[in-house]
C-alpha cells in the first residue's frame, strides 16, 4: 500500500510562508466541504472531472447552470460548483428509466 506523502501543517505553512494559526484557522473555516488543495479548475479540468466536452461545458457557463469566474485572461470554474451540478443531474431525479 503506498504511504502518503502530505506534509505536515506547520512546513506548509512555512512553504506559503504564513502563520501556522492562521493556515489553522483558515482550514477550520473551510470545513470539509470540496477539494480544498484546488479551488478554481480550468474548464479543460472541470469538463474532464465532469467527463463531457469543453465545448459543452462553455455551453453550461453561459447558460447559467455552471458558475465561472474570469481569473485575468483564463476562466475558473470552483470546484463545488462542479459538484453541485453534478449532484443536481444524478440525483433520483436525473436519471432517466432503463428501457
Amino acid at each position: 500500500m503506498p504511504q502518503s506523502t502530505s506534509l505536515p501543517l506547520a512546513q506548509i505553512a512555512q512553504l506559503l510562508d504564513v502563520p501556522e494559526d492562521s493556515l489553522r484557522a483558515l482550514i477550520a473555516a473551510r470545513g470539509e466541504q470540496g477539494d480544498v488543495t484546488l479551488v478554481g479548475l480550468t474548464v479543460a479540468e472541470a469538463a474532464r472531472r465532469m467527463g463531457v466536452g469543453r465545448t459543452t461545458l462553455y455551453k453550461y457557463i453561459s447558460s447559467g447552470e455552471i458558475p465561472s469566474a474570469k481569473v485575468g485572461r483564463l476562466r475558473r470554474v470552483p470546484v463545488e460548483a462542479v459538484n453541485e451540478f453534478l449532484q443536481r443531474r444524478l440525483g433520483p431525479e436525473g436519471f432517466g428509466t432503463a428501457a
